[in-house]
């Protein structure tokens, strides 16, 4: 097993990836201030310093293409909420159905994985159709990819899913069979630290 295996197998980074990583993504957030009014990158960062799990799962959102940037904090549980905020939909993320029963459901031309069992790695959520729509609200994301989004159970036990792209000035929610995938479609996470 590589070196990078074992870290990502630990879920733990090591203090030069920490280093890196905390430096970009004060970098990024220093750059859009307009996602994060009125926050404080230095209370960002005590909060991801003392998360160590929390800080792997973003070093997946962006070694993925995925850019994550704080785009909420909820004062009562003292938490912030990052967003995936790559103008489009992230690379090393596309080309996955929606979830295993979908990938296990096609006979043919199976992709390498799907957005659940993903993010579930990656120890983050899919965004629901209101979180895209909060990211849209921040900046044009999707204009020419498109991303799944956290599906009803109801919309899923028929086999579909969600997705959704940003087109003519406006969020676009779409369906299609949970099974298919797209070189041009992947997923957007949210985590909360």
């Amino acid at each position: 097993m590589t070196e990078k295996n074992e870290i990502n197998h630990k879920k733990e980074l090591s203090l030069e990836q920490r280093e890196e990583l905390l430096k970009v993504l004060q970098a990024r957030f220093e750059n859009n201030m307009n996602r994060h009014k009125d926050m404080e990158w230095g209370k960002v960062q005590a909060k991801l310093e003392a998360n160590t799990e929390k800080l792997w799962s973003l070093h997946e959102m962006e070694r993925t293409g995925g850019e994550p940037d704080v785009v909420d904090y909820d004062k009562k549980k003292d938490e912030y909420t990052f967003y995936d905020c790559a103008t489009e939909s992230p690379k090393g993320r596309r080309s996955v159905c929606y979830d295993r029963e979908a990938l296990e459901s096609r006979k043919k031309h199976k992709p390498e994985n799907n957005a659940i069992d993903m993010a579930a790695a990656m120890g983050i959520q899919l965004l629901t159709e209101d979180q895209y729509r909060a990211l849209q609200k921040l900046g044009d994301f999707d204009m020419k990819t498109s991303s799944w989004i956290l599906t009803p159970a109801d919309i899923r036990n028929l086999g579909g899913a969600l997705f959704c792209d940003f087109r003519f000035g406006h969020v676009f929610v779409y369906h299609n069979g949970a099974s298919s995938y797209y070189g041009v479609r992947g997923f957007r996470g949210s985590l909360r630290i």
